[in-house]
């Protein structure tokens, strides 16, 4: 599997209703749908069920939990990324046969295997072949966001990024954390930033532009 490079300007939504509740009344107000009952929703509810879910992991480890992914677990408000609403969210979902992120087209089903719950996803620009079942909440997450050139001050070592992987069997994007950044003058072509990035699912470094990385977003 291989997708070419994601286009910038990825626009956000407006907030949903979960943005404005705390952690443990988003967590009772996810919890409130039995899984008994998810197993035979509809479709719609199924995705708004799934999509809340998500947006809720997001908001505990953004917001509440120290990651150990990112350089500074305090986020200032003023750089937070807008809460989509749930028509608007997008996601993107990691491959089992690569260890790669593509953008989710549509969801085609769901059940629960070994006590977890899994989707069968679509992805964007792929065919019925590359069709995949993938665990909910260990491969499937609000989409990466590209980042501009006036961009890169938000990028520090530390930080878990999606970059993009180019070689002669693959045109892939890979979670990677940053090791260390030059950082250099920008001209008329942009940022001459370097970024040192480790991948994680192979430990391998590799020095990148900014152009080949995407942020994860900040709730």
């Amino acid at each position: 599997m291989g997708k070419p490079q994601r286009e910038r300007g990825r626009e956000r939504g407006a907030s949903p209703s979960l943005s404005s509740l705390s952690a443990p009344e988003a967590e009772a107000e996810v919890l409130s749908l039995s899984l008994s009952s998810l197993l035979y929703a509809s479709a719609p509810t199924f995705i708004i069920f799934f999509s809340s879910l998500l947006l809720f992991h997001s908001q505990i480890e953004s917001d509440i939990v120290p990651s150990k992914q990112t350089s500074s677990p305090v986020v200032p408000q003023d750089d937070k990324d807008i809460m989509p609403d749930l028509e608007n969210l997008q996601l993107e979902a990691r491959s089992s046969r690569d260890f790669a992120w593509y953008d989710i087209q549509t969801f085609l089903a769901h059940r629960v295997s070994n006590g977890e719950m899994e989707v069968r996803v679509r992805y964007a620009d792929f065919g019925a072949d590359e069709d995949e079942w993938v665990n909910i909440k260990k491969a499937v997450r609000p989409r990466s966001i590209p980042l501009e050139s006036s961009e890169c001050m938000k990028v520090q070592a530390g930080d878990l990024v999606l970059c993009f992987r180019e070689g002669s069997n693959e045109a892939v994007h890979y979670d990677a954390h940053v090791m260390k950044i030059e950082r250099k003058l920008h001209d008329v072509r942009g940022c001459r930033c370097l970024f040192v990035v480790k991948y994680d699912h192979d430990n391998t470094e590799e020095k990148v532009h900014l152009s080949r990385l995407c942020r994860r977003p900040k709730f």
